[in-house]
């Protein structure tokens, strides 16, 4: 441990002198203040400056403040964060929806085109039928028209 020695060397005129109330405290404040030691308001005896206890604890208040802005902008930052969150989300649900409603009309689509062919293949084939029938109606007129020939034949014959 260290023991700090203080000693005042005080000439005879110096104490006979007319001083002024306060002289010696003021001089003991000075030897202890270049020893490092202070006296506060209080008179208590302190390690630290008084200015620089003081800018201490100015410093010691600005940084608590600072650091609640930081938790206030932590806060902020974290509710944005959120609320991105969920517009992604949200972003995403939309982006599912409008694949699947393309996907839908893609498929109506086929459906549709599919259902065109078979509708084509069936008039074709109709028309195919359509044209059978014809030359069958035909060759039965011819049938028919030879036939009644052949009755009136027959029947002026008689």
């Amino acid at each position: 441990m260290t023991h700090l020695l203080l000693t005042a060397t005080v000439t005879p005129s110096e104490q006979n002198s007319s001083r002024e109330p306060g002289w010696e405290t003021a001089m003991a404040k000075d030897i202890l203040g270049e020893a490092g030691l202070h006296f506060d308001e209080l008179n208590k005896l302190r390690v630290l400056d008084p200015e620089v206890t003081q800018q201490t604890i100015e410093l010691k208040e600005e940084f608590k403040d600072f650091v609640d802005k930081i938790g206030q902008f932590q806060k902020i930052v974290g509710g944005l964060i959120e609320l991105v969150d969920q517009l992604a989300k949200e972003a995403e649900n939309e982006k599912m929806k409008a694949i699947g409603a393309r996907n839908l009309l893609k498929s109506i689509a086929k459906q549709r085109e599919a259902q065109q062919q078979q509708l084509q293949a069936l008039i074709a084939e109709k028309k195919m039928q359509l044209e059978r029938y014809r030359v069958e109606y035909e060759a039965l007129c011819k049938v028919e028209a030879e036939q009644n020939e052949f009755i009136d034949q027959f029947i002026f014959q008689k």
